[in-house]
């Protein structure tokens, strides 16, 4: 663990811990590619394609292309694995739910997450990333399901909150947490984000530093 560490809130860790180089580490397109696990702890980001899960990844590492945007959905077809400070190993899954790509893919695509999930002892949470304008939807239902299932904690994180006007909110969390109320692996605290204006940014580096970073 570097030296240096903040000693106060997880906020100030979080800060510190995404303000660390973050590097590239390897990508995974088939289950024999995905590389083994590091002895470094490890979180994960999922969503639907174009739920803005790159723009949230490079706004959190504070880069602009660290984790590829792409304006065409089901572009991002693998695992991409980034060390964060010598502290956490980031994965970034591939979207899912698009119609247009082909049931092979998406097929494939699930083999690739299931593969990956069995194999990480050090996973310490899944981000299911929902477009806030959207709430959750059956694509997204059928993957916290799979978590379920693998018996892995994941957390809802709302993105694109910049667009939701303020009186729909509140109507927003409450339905998003009836979705969730029946999954086990859930955990009940929703996080709200922008990328764009950076709404709540702080509170996910804050959620992966309690994760990953000695507690005082």
């Amino acid at each position: 663990m570097p030296e240096e560490l903040p000693a106060d809130s997880f906020v100030a860790k979080g800060s510190w811990l995404f303000a660390q180089e973050c590097n590239f580490v390897a990508g995974a397109m088939k289950e024999e590619m995905i590389p083994p696990a590091s002895t470094l702890p490890e979180v994960a980001f999922c969503g639907k394609s174009n739920v803005g899960k790159s723009s949230l990844i490079n706004a959190l590492t504070n880069r602009k292309t660290l984790a590829r945007v792409s304006h065409t959905p089901g572009r991002t077809q693998q695992i991409n694995f980034f060390e964060l400070g010598k502290c956490v190993m980031l994965a970034d899954l591939p979207g899912y739910g698009y119609a247009k790509v082909s049931k092979k893919m998406r097929t494939g695509w699930n083999r690739l997450i299931v593969s990956y999930l069995k194999g990480r002892v050090d996973l310490r949470r899944v981000f299911v990333l929902v477009d806030a304008r959207r709430g959750v939807k059956e694509h997204d239902i059928e993957v916290m399901k799979l978590l379920d299932k693998s018996a892995v904690p994941y957390q809802i994180v709302l993105t694109k909150g910049d667009h939701l006007a303020k009186k729909d909110v509140e109507p927003l969390l409450e339905s998003v947490a009836k979705a969730i109320k029946k999954h086990g692996a859930a955990l009940p605290e929703i996080l709200l984000t922008s990328s764009s204006d950076r709404t709540g940014l702080d509170i996910v580096r804050a959620a992966i530093a309690s994760l990953v970073l000695e507690k005082e």
